[in-house]
């Protein structure tokens, strides 16, 4: 869990271009302004390469948060398994 939780708070704030600043463990969708629907779609596909992962539309829409966003890597990844 840590480890998902820390390669993905650094794939927020290098596909969303965030300041140190930011809390990401408690960022939610449209939080800030570069989270919006552009924003959405580019870290959708972040995550994707680089957990290696495929999120169906389903989950790209309910991905609300990077709490939600680190329980859906692992279960795709333990899915995988």
């Amino acid at each position: 869990m840590a480890e998902i939780a820390g390669k993905l708070r650094e794939v927020f704030v290098e596909a969303l271009d965030l300041d140190g600043d930011v809390d990401v463990e408690n960022l939610k969708y449209r939080d800030i302004e570069a989270w919006d629907s552009v924003g959405h779609m580019a870290l959708v596909a972040a995550i994707e390469d680089e957990f290696d992962v495929q999120f169906d539309t389903d989950q790209v829409i309910d991905m609300s948060s990077f709490k939600v966003a680190v329980d859906m890597v692992k279960e795709l990844q333990a899915a995988n398994d």
